[in-house]
């Protein structure tokens, strides 16, 4: 294993199998591999750990694809059900702008009315009111939904949106991408092939993505791997995503978890086993977010230590994650950061939505 992290180090580039025998290791050789991937971090992008300043708006709650891992979905007519209108989707966009965000990240379920006219609109309203941030929407599911609604081609239909106002893409709806695994877990949401299609269509109209994992559900080591070969490989040929975001799947509010479908999320071997390996792994990628409010600060400060450099966003709400079981995952205070940061001898630097420095 020493062996294999030593030629890491030296550029050799991991295979799906040489990954998934890194994260299948148990006991204090789990600290080596997460040395290796901090070293290969500091190679990569320094000393640095950065943080947008963001703000979540969810829009609605009401989603076609009420996916087994989530409970923030709820059906047309549930008495939870929500569903903002133009008003409050713009009260809630100044609010942001008065917390001095540049980036608005609007979650939504998918909503079975919603017609890409629908999303050109809510796009629309909010770069109207903060054309000055960036509006970080639209996850590959999203876009083929708007695209199947309105009968257009999800080329069109992204052209469409950054003409509203779109910044970057999310790129959520991952999950897993393994189609087996996506029947359990997910099974209204588009297969892989149509996530990676749409994907690559954006980055090339030069639209950026994030890049996305969800992790400690149904899937195996092994799904794993393959879900980070098929980032890498998209990352090989457009170079389009700004990050990976590893979402460690919570469990406690769920139907996947009460039908005895998947495990209590994942553990804290599997955390670290999981940002440790995508840093070594993802060779293609300058950036691993650790995302503090599915694992917590503490952990997110131990991911810091194993090939994260981001903590992601302020958020200041997180109504999927709360909803799950995720307690405190709604905001953390940029100051509390800095202190996760300089602890660990790190300093803290904030960011846009593409990394360029605030």
């Amino acid at each position: 294993m020493q062996q294999l992290l030593d030629d890491v180090l030296a550029g050799h580039r991991l295979t799906e199998s040489e990954a998934a025998g890194l994260m299948k290791v148990r006991g204090r050789e789990v600290f080596s591999i997460a040395a290796a991937a901090d070293a290969l971090r500091e190679e990569k992008v320094g000393n640095l750990v950065t943080y947008v300043r963001n703000q979540n708006i969810h829009i609605t709650n009401i989603c076609k694809n009420l996916c087994g891992f989530c409970s923030f979905g709820k059906r047309v007519g549930d008495p939870e059900a929500f569903c903002n209108d133009r008003e409050a989707t713009i009260e809630k966009v100044m609010q942001a702008v008065e917390r001095n965000v540049t980036e608005v990240c609007l979650l939504s379920g998918v909503h079975p009315d919603y017609t890409l006219e629908s999303y050109v609109d809510l796009i629309g309203c909010v770069h109207e009111v903060a054309p000055q941030v960036d509006i970080h929407t639209a996850s590959p599911d999203e876009i083929a939904w708007a695209a199947k609604q309105s009968g257009v081609s999800t080329e069109e239909a992204i052209d469409r949106l950054r003409e509203a106002g779109l910044g970057t893409l999310q790129g959520t709806a991952a999950e897993i991408l393994v189609d087996e695994v996506r029947q359990v877990i997910c099974p209204r949401k588009c297969d892989t092939a149509t996530w990676v299609r749409i994907v690559k269509e954006a980055h090339r109209k030069g639209i950026r993505s994030t890049a996305t994992i969800m992790y400690g559900s149904a899937e195996s080591v092994e799904d794993r791997v393959r879900h980070l070969s098929v980032l890498r490989e998209i990352q090989d040929e457009t170079g389009g995503f700004t990050e990976l975001v590893p979402l460690s799947y919570l469990h406690e509010n769920t139907a996947l978890y009460r039908r005895g479908l998947a495990p209590a999320g994942a553990t804290g071997r599997e955390d670290i086993l999981l940002f440790a390996v995508a840093r070594l792994f993802l060779d293609n990628f300058d950036h691993i977010q650790i995302s503090w409010g599915k694992v917590g600060p503490k952990m997110a400060q131990i991911g810091l230590l194993a090939g994260g450099d981001d903590l992601g966003g302020t958020m200041f709400c997180d109504d999927v994650s709360v909803t799950a079981g995720g307690e405190g995952a709604d905001y953390l205070d940029p100051a509390e950061m800095e202190r996760i940061a300089v602890d660990i001898g790190r300093q803290l630097v904030q960011r846009t939505t593409t990394y360029g420095r605030v």
